[in-house]
């Protein structure tokens, strides 16, 4: 294999690949890269079987061929090299020998023929989406996954398309979050996403209009952004009917200013969190929100105005969960209803229907 191309070409190529290698499979040549030099183009592949990434770039290739290389070290010499032109070929005794400018350094590889070969994908079902919107729908739920495998399952983010609205998914038991989207798209389709793996395929989307294509089988999903092709096991099992647990009323609604209501939860969170149970409790009354925390080392207070119809009611939260979802919320005002101090709280936009969260409370002993 001989072939020559540019560094910073490389090295973007690499940074993407490298993301789906974690270094703790079983199978040391998961801890590689692929590498393939045809036709022109340079293909490289990471993977740790259930996240396969693979990035192509322009190259010059005076011979064909490929192998394995260790992901850390490959990536950390091409890094360090000068922004200019790099030569790679195999040389004996199964390395391989990388020039660039006057700096010169060879590395092992490995056989390619052991390196698992990526899922074969049935394209009939497609449906496209802006980068930009998947990449904010992602954002919008991913922070909700359950993080302990006890159930599986909510590991993993719902991917639901529906009369013609994309739904995204998490629950953890304790949280809803819920991101809706007209797309144009007859299927329907139903299929849950491990988070970890929609976790690197948002840092690979630009935040930009164009589009990407998904496809799926019945075990993987694939996302295809032209130079770069992502490819994710799918998690067996069937979701948890998400729309049953939304509460359908609520006896008061509230809106507020979202950066307010987080600045002053943020600040009450401080003290909660030296309490080790990170509760800050709101109280709801005449047109007034009064957050309070307290612990051993003192207390807060914070209060803000807000616009209420309803029931005054006094309730308590892991302030956690509040602000991981005003954190991503992106109108400055929104709207909270409650049902009761043990029923669920619900916060969306005030202007566009497109996110539900759900946040159980805390109960609090009077």
């Amino acid at each position: 294999m001989l072939f020559k191309c540019e560094k910073t070409s490389l090295q973007e190529a690499i940074n993407t690949a490298q993301k789906a290698v974690t270094g703790k499979s079983t199978m040391p040549i998961l801890e590689g890269l692929l590498i393939t030099a045809r036709g022109g183009r340079l293909i490289i592949l990471g993977s740790d079987i259930d996240l396969c990434i693979e990035s192509k770039i322009d190259a010059q290739i005076e011979e064909e061929g490929s192998i394995v290389v260790d992901s850390k070290l490959f990536g950390e010499l091409i890094r360090k090299l000068p922004n200019d032109e790099v030569t790679i070929k195999t040389i004996e005794n199964n390395s391989i020998e990388i020039t660039c400018q006057k700096s010169k350094s060879t590395l092992i590889y490995m056989r390619s023929d052991d390196y698992p070969s990526l899922p074969e994908i049935n394209q009939d079902i497609k449906l496209t989406v802006s980068q930009k919107l998947l990449k904010n729908m992602i954002k919008g739920t991913i922070f909700a996954v359950a993080q302990e495998e006890t159930r599986p399952i909510l590991t993993g983010v719902l991917f639901e398309v529906k009369d013609k609205t994309l739904n995204l998914v998490a629950l953890d038991g304790l949280r809803v979050a819920l991101r809706s989207e007209k797309i144009d798209c007859e299927s329907d389709i139903n299929v849950v996403i491990p988070g970890k793996s929609l976790s690197e395929i948002s840092k690979i989307l630009q935040d930009n209009e164009e589009g990407i294509n998904i496809t799926f089988t019945h075990n993987h999903i694939l996302f295809n952004l032209g130079d770069v092709r992502i490819i994710s096991r799918l998690l067996e099992g069937e979701f948890i009917k998400y729309a049953s647990i939304l509460p359908k009323e609520y006896n008061l609604q509230i809106r507020i200013n979202k950066s307010e209501l987080l600045d002053c939860i943020e600040r009450a969170s401080l003290m909660a969190k030296e309490g080790k149970t990170n509760l800050v409790k709101l109280d709801l009354e005449e047109d007034v929100m009064v957050i309070t925390s307290n612990s051993q080392l003192g207390k807060a207070r914070e209060e803000l105005n807000i616009i209420m119809q309803g029931e005054a009611l006094q309730i308590a939260f892991n302030s956690k969960y509040i602000i991981d979802v005003l954190k991503i919320m992106e109108e400055e005002e929104i709207i909270m209803e409650f049902a009761s101090s043990v029923s669920p709280c619900i916060v969306k936009n005030t202007e566009n229907d497109n996110c539900t969260y759900l946040i159980l409370p805390v109960r609090i002993l009077r």
